[in-house]
């Protein structure tokens, strides 16, 4: 009789998604659990289910009303979920009397991007800065988890254990920091030691900026032949790139790949990747890669012009380019047969601002403006942004 074999791979977690519809947002609620499924199935898990609640502020307790809570535990318990993703960052009771109530793990967006970026990152250098941003995200975690002894304060077999473990585990994560941070500063010297070689050469910067997937990976590839990941999928890649590009005159400048950005980026990430994103101070343009097919393509530009003001590097220049115009889509729902059937869609009979260029990366259209809009913008023939944005935005989606 022949043996049955089992399979040995992981089996993947069954995701149960929730978000609160709070006033101010900069998405839908919809959409931005839409996004965080994307997140959830980037990191290996399979979503089984989701549910919303309008809020005016989230519940001390438990993020989501006592209601909400009861839901969730049935839907859970019916679609056999064995993790349930949080759209926002928890506090630690908060996380930790969710964990009681729902009987499974639960993690917050903040947990789930950090474990995406730690299998994403690939240097030395990146492994270092997700290391860093998950011992500071694990730091008033690790120590809620010990809340209870401290509040026992007396009680027999408590009181002396419950304070050294606390102590112990503060001191042990305090000093990986120290150490982690200690490494990082390293590698920012080393930085600044290459930057200001680069100085001395005179070779200019460009910064590729831009949220995650809307595709400067592609576009690095395409533009400089950079051998680089790209794929279809949130922070596909992580750690830094740059490549030599020739400009139609002939001059070289040196292209630069960033991690991509995204809607509540934890700030722990911020943080921790600053070294790297010191880059963008750097830079003598940044260009700016955009999704323009993707529906929320406005509020995607919005998150990563203020992530960069969080960086203080808003002011540097910018130079917008509307990728993936290929799936456009006209007035009668046919998709963009060639560059100039996508131009007229998004376009019409004009012509775009000096701040934009459109491109398809994956097509490899466009890319020749796009090298001669870099080149005037590197010689300081580049206007600011009067609203057009919006206005091509609003054509294409």
């Amino acid at each position: 009789m022949p043996q049955r074999l089992h399979s040995t791979a992981a089996i993947a977690d069954r995701a149960f998604l929730v978000a609160a519809s709070l006033p101010n947002a900069l998405l839908p609620a919809t959409e931005s659990l839409n996004e965080l499924g994307e997140l959830a199935k980037t990191a290996g898990a399979v979503v089984v289910g989701s549910s919303v609640q309008k809020l005016e502020h989230p519940n001390v307790a438990t993020y989501v009303g006592s209601g909400k809570v009861d839901e969730i535990i049935e839907e859970r318990k019916r679609l056999d979920a064995n993790v349930v993703i949080f759209d926002d960052e928890l506090s630690p009771s908060q996380q930790r009397n969710l964990e009681k109530a729902l009987g499974v793990k639960v993690i917050d967006r903040t947990a789930l991007i950090l474990d995406i970026f730690a299998t994403r990152a690939q240097t030395r250098e990146g492994r270092l800065q997700v290391e860093l941003a998950q011992m500071q995200y694990l730091l008033p975690r690790l120590a809620g988890q010990w809340a209870h002894l401290e509040r026992m304060e007396g009680a027999i077999g408590t009181r002396g254990p419950g304070e050294t473990q606390i102590e112990t585990d503060r001191r042990l994560i305090n000093s990986r920091i120290a150490k982690l941070r200690r490494d990082l500063r390293e590698v920012s010297q080393q930085r600044e030691l290459y930057r200001r070689r680069r100085a001395r050469n005179n070779v200019p910067v460009v910064a590729l900026v831009g949220y995650t997937n809307a595709g400067k990976s592609t576009l690095m590839r395409a533009l400089s032949g950079a051998d680089v990941l790209a794929e279809d999928k949130l922070f596909a890649t992580l750690d830094p790139v740059t490549r030599r590009l020739g400009l139609p005159s002939g001059e070289v400048v040196l292209l630069t790949d960033t991690v991509g950005f995204i809607q509540k980026l934890p700030t722990q990430l911020v943080a921790a990747f600053r070294a790297t994103l010191e880059e963008l101070s750097e830079a003598d343009l940044l260009l700016h890669v955009v999704d323009i097919s993707h529906p929320n393509a406005f509020e995607q530009t919005q998150t990563v012009e203020s992530t960069l003001r969080d960086l203080g590097v808003d002011g540097k220049p910018v130079l917008l380019a509307l990728n993936k115009v290929d799936r456009l889509r006209d007035e009668d729902g046919n998709v963009a047969e060639d560059f100039d059937h996508a131009k007229a869609i998004i376009l019409g009979a004009g012509a775009p601002p000096p701040n934009v260029a459109l491109i398809s990366a994956a097509q490899r259209w466009g890319l020749d403006a796009l090298r001669r809009r870099i080149e005037a913008a590197l010689d300081g023939d580049l206007e600011e942004d009067s609203g057009e944005l919006a206005a091509l935005v609003g054509r294409a989606v």
